[in-house]
């Protein structure tokens, strides 16, 4: 009997990890679950926050990724029976496995902030852009000139920056009067990064007319404004929450070593349990003294060696080790981008139309790998 294997999540990861196996293990019984028909192309769906015309160039349906011989199952994965062996759905439905890779990503994480969750939006999903969408051009239907419709943007991360530059976008085309102000608890935007790229960041935020507040967190969230530690509160219209990530609950019951419900694995991603290999967003992926970055090029690089090392502990070989390479970084606010350290680039960070092709060209890259370049160029204009 062909040994069963399950892949959990169509993330990026997920997406990556089924074309793997199917190269890898053509006899085995694969199965792929996952909660939405379509992989979801997450670092641009900020696209969708200014036009959601483009929402089909963003999503990628899964008949276009998997071949014929796997198994697609829609549900939502609500628990991990590791003893059995079994994967329990929202519905009830349980899928058995012999292997099984979780690739689930993660969910916004709230902090603990007072209201944050009951009150802002959050951009995770197709729905979540949609959502702001419609939030957006609500307020400024009734907005002047005098009176501007509020859009508080709480993370100035890369979710949070680039969804503030599709508000903003928005806001020109639409000749929609609103006011943006994107907020951070750190003493900059984009933390943790290198100081050229948040200049430049900055810069680009500024002339988007984009307000930006940092170096005092935000302490509670009411319906109408957000109160921050040291400054006066900030009224809004519009709430929007990108300040950070957690993993998924529902591997809380499966006994894997985890921390905040992300699960631990070496660098080969077998997690404590031998059956269970964890990459992406949903997993804290060893390297070293630290762990993997939870970003997208993290996701592709690590699925292609996660599908090679279930193949080997299937086939009771030796598993390889994965090593991180950062490739670089970029980001775009609303039509330009800033680009910083590309490798095989010799400038360290540019902006203008060369940044803004290569964020283009990475995306379109991806669409081609997981479906084809006659989808990828149908999406160019909208990515």
């Amino acid at each position: 009997m062909s040994e069963r294997v399950v892949v959990l999540g169509a993330g990026y990861a997920g997406a990556a990890a089924v074309q793997r196996l199917e190269r890898e293990l053509p006899g085995a019984d694969l199965t792929w679950i996952s909660r939405e028909p379509y992989h979801l192309v997450l670092h641009e769906v900020h696209r969708v926050v200014r036009d959601p015309g483009v929402a089909d160039d963003v999503t990628i349906p899964i008949e276009e990724i998997a071949g014929a011989d796997t198994t697609f199952v829609r549900g939502e994965v609500t628990g991990l029976d590791t003893g059995d062996r079994v994967v329990e759905l929202a519905d009830g439905r349980e899928v058995e496995y012999d292997y099984a890779l979780v690739a689930l990503g993660s969910r916004t994480a709230f902090y603990g902030i007072p209201g944050m969750a009951d009150h802002a939006l959050t951009l995770k999903s197709l729905a979540d852009a949609e959502a702001i969408h419609d939030a957006v051009a609500e307020a400024a239907a009734d907005a002047t000139s005098d009176d501007p419709a509020r859009v508080l943007v709480g993370g100035a991360g890369l979710s949070g920056i680039q969804c503030a530059g599709e508000v903003a976008a928005y806001s020109a085309e639409a000749d929609a009067p609103v006011e943006i102000t994107l907020v951070e608890a750190m003493d900059d935007i984009m933390p943790g990064q290198d100081a050229e790229l948040q200049r430049a960041v900055r810069r680009l935020v500024a002339d988007a007319g984009i307000a930006v507040l940092t170096d005092d967190p935000i302490v509670e969230a009411t319906d109408e404004q957000v109160v921050f530690d040291e400054r006066d509160p900030l009224d809004y219209d519009v709430l929007v929450w990108a300040g950070g990530v957690t993993g998924q609950t529902a591997l809380d019951g499966a006994g894997l070593d985890a921390n905040h419900n992300r699960v631990e694995t070496d660098a080969t991603f077998r997690t404590s349990d031998d059956r269970v290999f964890a990459i992406g967003d949903s997993a804290l992926v060893e390297q070293g003294d630290d762990v993997a970055p939870p970003t997208a090029q993290a996701a592709w690089q690590a699925a292609e060696v996660a599908g090679a090392n279930l193949r080997r502990a299937v086939e009771g070989e030796a598993l390889e080790p994965w090593t991180y390479v950062d490739k670089g970084t970029l980001v775009s606010v609303g039509e330009r981008a800033v680009a910083h350290d590309l490798v095989g680039v010799p400038v360290r960070t540019f902006d203008s139309l060369p940044a803004r092709l290569m964020k283009k060209l990475v995306a379109a890259r991806w669409i081609a790998q997981v479906s084809s370049w006659r989808r990828a160029l149908r999406a160019w204009g909208a990515l």
